[in-house]
């Protein structure tokens, strides 16, 4: 106790640095996975994907991101064995949030999408391991997060592979593609608004105390479905047909219709996505913040002040603008080659794998979902659209991602503890 009442301020100081640059690590990586699709098939510019990021994530997060926290996140350790010594918590925090933060730096330079949530559970459980004992981490949880290595990636290619066979027998193998993508285009504009209006329902709004009926959010995202739809086809109905540009690529006026459904797609990831995965780096921040104000007392749950939201958001639109680019490189064109129907596909199968997970909780991860329904659309043309030595390297970033943070953290907690004491 005697050391957060004497060094509190310091703390306060480090987590918010820390917090800073974790969320930094989330606009890097998680977030520029997100708007991967997008960017990569061409139907968004960087710029614009920074700028959709910049408003929407913002918006999710300040909006929708959270009166109260999980401090202890997906509660995958217990801390009630340092009870008495609340500073171990706040050493375990700092270090789980810098470890998790130098990881997700390291992946984004390289280029892979790891997933933030593991990046943290692995550091966490780091710190907990060498600052509690190996009995406070409940390997239960860990085991469900090392099954969604393999859950994730094969529902969302599988939905992914699934829209690329519907478009194509609706569409692409018509007699007339362009005429068809017109007809058929306020559909899958309609499923874009309906899927995403169920993300934020289910997700992104459990913090507002906005609890809705399972048929009150069906009624509900059906409408937001139908308005979105009716934009879409004002959108639709002005594309013209361009048979200069068929002629080079005999899809080209097809895939003009899609784009519109591509902006709107990205923009309602980025606001669920803003409201759910920014606690992965405030729920640390808030955790140090609440054990030093209440002079030691480690709670569960803390209430989120609205200057830590602010931080969050803030973090994540600097990182994505400013190393975002190489992690949307990967997911746009290096594991296959995207256009507007394959980067709707594999955007619209990750946001429906996210709500199928959501209501059966069903272990996944969003940045595993993503290159899986990349992979999805790019397994509809045949194993050889897929550069398998880029996904093989993606893999492998995800095995190595829990380790990695787990011996940042205890490396970082050791350093910590000796310069504060216990």
């Amino acid at each position: 106790m005697e050391i957060i009442q004497e060094h509190g301020t310091i703390f306060m100081f480090l987590a918010i640095i820390f917090g800073l640059y974790m969320c930094w690590g989330i606009g890097a990586n998680d977030v520029a996975n997100a708007m991967g699709t997008s960017v990569g098939s061409g139907a968004i510019t960087v710029k614009q994907a920074i700028l959709i990021a910049a408003v929407f994530e913002f918006a999710g997060a300040f909006i929708a991101g959270g009166q109260v926290t999980k401090t202890i996140r997906k509660g995958i350790i217990d801390p009630a064995p340092i009870a008495n010594n609340p500073e171990l918590l706040v050493y375990g925090m700092l270090a789980a949030l810098l470890a998790a933060a130098i990881w997700l730096m390291i992946a984004s330079s390289k280029g892979w999408p790891v997933s933030t949530t593991h990046t943290i559970v692995g550091a966490i459980v780091g710190f907990a391991v060498v600052g509690i004992g190996p009995d406070a981490v409940k390997w239960q949880k860990i085991s469900t997060v090392a099954a969604s290595w393999i859950v994730s990636p094969i529902v969302g290619g599988g939905i992914a592979y699934m829209l690329m066979i519907s478009i194509r027998k609706l569409i692409l193998n018509t007699d007339n593609p362009f005429q068809s993508a017109r007809k058929w285009g306020p559909l899958y504009v309609f499923m874009v608004g309906f899927i995403t209006a169920l993300v934020t329902l289910w997700k992104g709004l459990k913090h507002l105390k906005l609890d809705f009926s399972m048929a009150e959010s069906f009624f509900i995202s059906a409408l937001i479905g139908l308005i979105v739809a009716y934009m879409g086809k004002r959108m639709i109905d002005k594309v013209k047909l361009d048979v200069e540009a068929d002629r080079e690529y005999h899809f080209a006026s097809v895939e003009k219709v899609f784009m519109p459904m591509m902006v709107f797609t990205a923009c309602a990831m980025a606001f669920a996505h803003g409201s759910n995965d920014v606690a992965n780096g405030i729920g640390p921040l808030a955790a140090v913040v609440s054990i030093v104000q209440s002079g030691g007392e480690v709670a569960q749950k803390a209430s989120l002040p609205v200057w830590i939201l602010v931080l969050g958001g803030v973090g994540i639109v600097i990182g994505l603008a400013t190393m975002g680019h190489k992690v949307m490189q990967t997911i746009g064109t290096k594991i296959t080659e995207l256009t507007p129907t394959r980067g709707y596909c594999a955007t619209l199968a990750s946001a429906v794998t996210v709500v199928l997970a959501s209501k059966t909780g069903m272990p996944v991860s969003t940045t595993q979902i993503a290159v899986g329904a990349v992979m999805g659309v790019g397994f509809a043309r045949g194993i050889g659209a897929l550069d398998m030595r880029v996904i093989g390297g993606i893999f492998l970033s995800w095995l190595v991602t829990l380790p990695a943070g787990g011996l940042l953290a205890a490396a970082i907690f050791f350093i910590i503890k000796g310069i504060f004491g216990s």
